[in-house]
Protein backbone atom coordinates (compact mmCIF):
# COMPACT_ATOMS: atom_id res chain seq x y z
CA UNK A 1 0.00 0.00 0.00
CA UNK A 2 1.34 3.59 -1.00
CA UNK A 3 1.09 6.37 1.37
CA UNK A 4 0.22 9.64 -0.44
CA UNK A 5 0.06 12.99 0.92
CA UNK A 6 -2.63 15.68 0.42
CA UNK A 7 -2.02 19.04 -0.94
CA UNK A 8 -5.62 20.87 -1.50
CA UNK A 9 -4.93 23.92 -3.10
CA UNK A 10 -7.30 27.02 -2.68
CA UNK A 11 -6.62 30.49 -3.89
CA UNK A 12 -2.78 29.73 -4.29
CA UNK A 13 -2.46 28.41 -0.44
CA UNK A 14 -2.35 24.61 1.03
CA UNK A 15 -5.50 24.55 2.76
CA UNK A 16 -7.59 21.66 4.55
CA UNK A 17 -11.35 21.64 4.68
CA UNK A 18 -13.30 20.06 7.40
CA UNK A 19 -16.46 17.52 5.42
CA UNK A 20 -15.47 18.86 2.44
CA UNK A 21 -17.36 22.68 4.12
CA UNK A 22 -15.68 25.51 2.28
CA UNK A 23 -15.72 27.74 5.04
CA UNK A 24 -13.94 25.52 7.53
CA UNK A 25 -10.94 26.08 5.83
CA UNK A 26 -7.37 25.94 7.52
CA UNK A 27 -4.52 27.83 6.03
CA UNK A 28 -1.27 25.49 6.16
CA UNK A 29 0.97 27.04 3.78
CA UNK A 30 1.38 29.95 1.56
CA UNK A 31 3.55 27.85 -1.34
CA UNK A 32 1.90 24.82 -1.70
CA UNK A 33 5.32 23.52 -3.73
CA UNK A 34 7.23 24.30 -0.34
CA UNK A 35 4.75 21.67 1.02
CA UNK A 36 5.05 19.23 -1.84
CA UNK A 37 8.75 19.44 -1.60
CA UNK A 38 8.56 18.60 2.32
CA UNK A 39 6.45 15.30 1.59
CA UNK A 40 8.93 14.34 -0.78
CA UNK A 41 11.96 14.73 1.24
CA UNK A 42 10.18 12.66 3.70
CA UNK A 43 9.75 10.03 1.43
CA UNK A 44 6.69 10.02 -0.80
CA UNK A 45 6.45 8.63 -3.96
CA UNK A 46 3.28 9.76 -5.02
CA UNK A 47 1.37 12.99 -4.35
CA UNK A 48 -2.70 13.84 -3.87
CA UNK A 49 -3.16 17.49 -5.63
CA UNK A 50 -6.45 18.89 -5.17
CA UNK A 51 -7.45 21.69 -7.54
CA UNK A 52 -10.48 23.00 -4.77
CA UNK A 53 -11.34 26.41 -6.36
CA UNK A 54 -11.57 24.15 -9.46
CA UNK A 55 -13.93 21.65 -7.60
CA UNK A 56 -16.45 24.45 -6.46
CA UNK A 57 -16.54 25.53 -10.06
CA UNK A 58 -14.33 28.64 -9.96
CA UNK A 59 -11.25 29.61 -12.33
CA UNK A 60 -8.15 29.38 -10.83
CA UNK A 61 -4.02 29.23 -11.46
CA UNK A 62 -3.55 25.70 -10.19
CA UNK A 63 -2.03 24.19 -13.17
CA UNK A 64 0.43 26.27 -12.98
CA UNK A 65 1.30 24.54 -9.42
CA UNK A 66 0.82 21.47 -10.38
CA UNK A 67 3.25 22.17 -13.14
CA UNK A 68 6.13 23.45 -10.35
CA UNK A 69 5.26 20.26 -8.01
CA UNK A 70 6.04 18.06 -10.82
CA UNK A 71 9.03 19.48 -11.75
CA UNK A 72 10.72 20.34 -8.98
CA UNK A 73 9.65 17.28 -7.27
CA UNK A 74 9.79 14.53 -9.72
CA UNK A 75 7.36 12.27 -8.32
CA UNK A 76 4.18 10.87 -9.45
CA UNK A 77 1.11 13.43 -9.40
CA UNK A 78 -2.66 12.89 -9.38
CA UNK A 79 -4.17 15.90 -9.85
CA UNK A 80 -8.54 16.31 -9.39
CA UNK A 81 -10.58 19.40 -8.89
CA UNK A 82 -12.77 20.43 -11.63
CA UNK A 83 -11.78 18.38 -14.53
CA UNK A 84 -14.61 18.43 -16.23
CA UNK A 85 -14.31 19.04 -19.91
CA UNK A 86 -11.56 17.65 -22.32
CA UNK A 87 -10.08 20.94 -22.18
CA UNK A 88 -9.12 20.65 -18.59
CA UNK A 89 -8.05 16.84 -18.66
CA UNK A 90 -5.56 17.90 -21.51
CA UNK A 91 -4.33 20.64 -19.31
CA UNK A 92 -4.03 18.71 -16.53
CA UNK A 93 -1.56 16.07 -18.60
CA UNK A 94 0.04 18.38 -20.34
CA UNK A 95 1.33 20.02 -17.02
CA UNK A 96 2.88 16.99 -15.58
CA UNK A 97 -0.21 14.78 -14.13
CA UNK A 98 0.84 11.21 -14.13
CA UNK A 99 -3.36 10.72 -13.08
CA UNK A 100 -6.06 12.42 -12.99
CA UNK A 101 -8.61 12.08 -10.50
CA UNK A 102 -12.47 12.55 -12.10
CA UNK A 103 -15.18 12.95 -9.90
CA UNK A 104 -18.64 14.81 -11.64
CA UNK A 105 -17.47 14.14 -14.44
CA UNK A 106 -17.31 10.12 -13.92
CA UNK A 107 -21.62 10.38 -13.17
CA UNK A 108 -22.85 13.24 -15.15
CA UNK A 109 -20.52 12.60 -18.41
CA UNK A 110 -20.57 8.76 -19.35
CA UNK A 111 -19.16 9.52 -23.00
CA UNK A 112 -16.07 11.68 -21.68
CA UNK A 113 -15.38 9.19 -18.95
CA UNK A 114 -15.21 6.36 -21.64
CA UNK A 115 -13.25 8.84 -23.95
CA UNK A 116 -10.97 9.57 -21.68
CA UNK A 117 -10.14 6.53 -20.47
CA UNK A 118 -9.57 5.03 -23.95
CA UNK A 119 -7.13 8.16 -24.95
CA UNK A 120 -5.35 8.38 -21.90
CA UNK A 121 -5.41 4.93 -20.60
CA UNK A 122 -7.42 3.33 -17.32
CA UNK A 123 -4.20 3.37 -16.08
CA UNK A 124 -4.07 7.07 -15.69
CA UNK A 125 -7.81 7.93 -14.99
CA UNK A 126 -8.70 7.61 -11.18
CA UNK A 127 -12.46 8.13 -10.70
CA UNK A 128 -13.11 9.88 -7.09
CA UNK A 129 -16.23 7.88 -5.19
CA UNK A 130 -16.92 10.63 -3.01
CA UNK A 131 -19.69 9.89 -0.08
CA UNK A 132 -21.86 10.55 2.56
CA UNK A 133 -23.72 8.26 4.38
CA UNK A 134 -23.30 5.64 1.46
CA UNK A 135 -24.82 8.07 -1.44
CA UNK A 136 -22.23 9.14 -4.07
CA UNK A 137 -21.53 13.06 -4.43
CA UNK A 138 -20.48 15.34 -7.00
CA UNK A 139 -19.57 18.73 -8.08
CA UNK A 140 -17.77 19.90 -4.55
CA UNK A 141 -19.48 17.25 -2.99
CA UNK A 142 -22.67 19.53 -2.66
CA UNK A 143 -24.89 17.85 -5.25
CA UNK A 144 -25.97 13.68 -3.68
CA UNK A 145 -26.53 11.74 -6.99
CA UNK A 146 -29.08 9.22 -5.86
CA UNK A 147 -25.82 6.54 -6.23
CA UNK A 148 -25.31 4.16 -3.93
CA UNK A 149 -21.23 3.45 -3.21
CA UNK A 150 -20.73 -0.40 -3.85
CA UNK A 151 -23.64 -0.04 -7.35
CA UNK A 152 -21.47 3.19 -8.19
CA UNK A 153 -17.90 1.01 -8.10
CA UNK A 154 -19.77 -1.97 -10.22
CA UNK A 155 -20.99 0.54 -12.70
CA UNK A 156 -17.90 1.88 -13.16
CA UNK A 157 -15.40 -1.43 -13.47
CA UNK A 158 -17.96 -2.29 -16.02
CA UNK A 159 -17.37 0.97 -18.35
CA UNK A 160 -13.30 -0.33 -17.80
CA UNK A 161 -12.04 1.63 -14.62
CA UNK A 162 -9.62 0.28 -12.82
CA UNK A 163 -8.52 2.18 -9.95
CA UNK A 164 -10.95 4.03 -7.36
CA UNK A 165 -10.11 7.07 -4.91
CA UNK A 166 -12.98 6.64 -2.01
CA UNK A 167 -13.53 9.10 0.36
CA UNK A 168 -15.87 8.93 3.02
CA UNK A 169 -17.00 13.20 3.46
CA UNK A 170 -18.20 13.14 6.91
CA UNK A 171 -14.58 11.78 8.70
CA UNK A 172 -12.42 13.82 5.65
CA UNK A 173 -10.14 16.56 7.98
CA UNK A 174 -12.15 14.92 10.86
CA UNK A 175 -9.09 12.97 12.20
CA UNK A 176 -11.58 10.20 13.43
CA UNK A 177 -10.35 7.05 11.15
CA UNK A 178 -11.28 5.71 8.04
CA UNK A 179 -14.66 3.96 6.86
CA UNK A 180 -13.29 0.38 7.26
CA UNK A 181 -16.90 -0.99 6.55
CA UNK A 182 -17.37 0.48 3.23
CA UNK A 183 -13.62 0.36 2.41
CA UNK A 184 -13.66 -3.47 3.05
CA UNK A 185 -16.81 -4.21 1.02
CA UNK A 186 -14.80 -1.76 -2.28
CA UNK A 187 -11.64 -4.10 -1.88
CA UNK A 188 -13.84 -7.03 -3.08
CA UNK A 189 -15.23 -5.35 -5.98
CA UNK A 190 -12.08 -6.00 -8.46
CA UNK A 191 -10.54 -2.41 -8.90
CA UNK A 192 -8.10 -1.00 -6.90
CA UNK A 193 -9.26 0.99 -4.06
CA UNK A 194 -7.43 4.07 -2.34
CA UNK A 195 -8.50 5.20 0.84
CA UNK A 196 -9.57 8.80 2.08
CA UNK A 197 -11.10 10.64 4.83
CA UNK A 198 -10.27 10.27 8.71
CA UNK A 199 -6.49 9.00 8.65
CA UNK A 200 -5.19 9.92 12.37
CA UNK A 201 -2.64 7.63 13.07
CA UNK A 202 -0.58 4.66 12.04
CA UNK A 203 -3.22 2.39 14.15
CA UNK A 204 -5.48 3.38 10.89
CA UNK A 205 -2.46 2.71 8.54
CA UNK A 206 -2.10 -0.45 9.82
CA UNK A 207 -5.53 -1.43 10.34
CA UNK A 208 -6.00 -1.31 5.94
CA UNK A 209 -3.18 -3.29 5.32
CA UNK A 210 -5.27 -6.50 7.45
CA UNK A 211 -7.24 -9.14 6.06
CA UNK A 212 -10.22 -8.07 4.20
CA UNK A 213 -8.15 -5.00 2.60
CA UNK A 214 -6.09 -6.74 -0.41
CA UNK A 215 -7.16 -4.44 -3.12
CA UNK A 216 -6.42 -1.40 -0.69
CA UNK A 217 -3.76 -0.12 -2.93
CA UNK A 218 -2.75 3.60 -1.27
CA UNK A 219 -3.86 5.66 1.50
CA UNK A 220 -4.23 9.68 1.20
CA UNK A 221 -3.58 11.61 4.51
CA UNK A 222 -3.89 15.05 4.72
CA UNK A 223 -4.87 16.59 8.05
CA UNK A 224 -2.96 14.35 10.31
CA UNK A 225 0.42 15.03 8.30
CA UNK A 226 -0.17 18.72 8.94
CA UNK A 227 -1.08 18.39 12.61
CA UNK A 228 1.78 16.32 12.95
CA UNK A 229 -0.34 13.39 14.32
CA UNK A 230 1.12 11.21 11.64
CA UNK A 231 4.79 10.96 10.86
CA UNK A 232 4.87 10.38 7.32
CA UNK A 233 8.49 8.88 7.10
CA UNK A 234 6.87 6.18 9.76
CA UNK A 235 3.82 5.43 7.84
CA UNK A 236 5.63 4.86 4.70
CA UNK A 237 7.62 2.13 6.42
CA UNK A 238 4.55 0.62 8.09
CA UNK A 239 2.80 0.31 4.50
CA UNK A 240 5.73 -1.12 3.20
CA UNK A 241 6.23 -3.73 5.30
CA UNK A 242 8.60 -2.23 8.11
CA UNK A 243 7.97 -2.02 11.80
CA UNK A 244 7.49 1.16 13.80
CA UNK A 245 7.21 1.96 17.48
CA UNK A 246 3.97 4.15 17.36
CA UNK A 247 3.06 7.76 16.66
CA UNK A 248 5.82 9.55 18.11
CA UNK A 249 9.03 7.78 15.80
CA UNK A 250 10.89 9.88 14.17
CA UNK A 251 10.29 14.03 13.85
CA UNK A 252 6.98 15.35 12.88
CA UNK A 253 6.99 18.43 10.44
CA UNK A 254 4.17 20.13 9.77
CA UNK A 255 4.25 22.27 7.02
CA UNK A 256 5.26 25.54 6.82
CA UNK A 257 2.62 27.68 8.43
CA UNK A 258 1.45 31.34 6.56
CA UNK A 259 0.41 34.15 8.20
CA UNK A 260 -3.24 33.40 7.25
CA UNK A 261 -3.57 30.20 9.32
CA UNK A 262 -6.50 29.69 11.29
Amino acid sequence: MEIIPAIDVKEGMCVRLRQGREDSGTVYAADPVAVALRWTEEGAQRLHVVNLDGAFGRESKATDILRSIVSLTGVRVQFGGGLRSREAIKRAFEAGASSIVLGTVAFEDRDLLEETLREYGPERVVIAIDALNGNVATRGWKELTGRDVHGAARELRAVGVREILCTDISRDGMMNGPDLLTLEGLSKSGLSVIASGGMSSLEDVSALLGPGYEHITGAVIGKALYEGKIVLRSAIALARGGSDNGPGTGTAHTAPSSPGRD
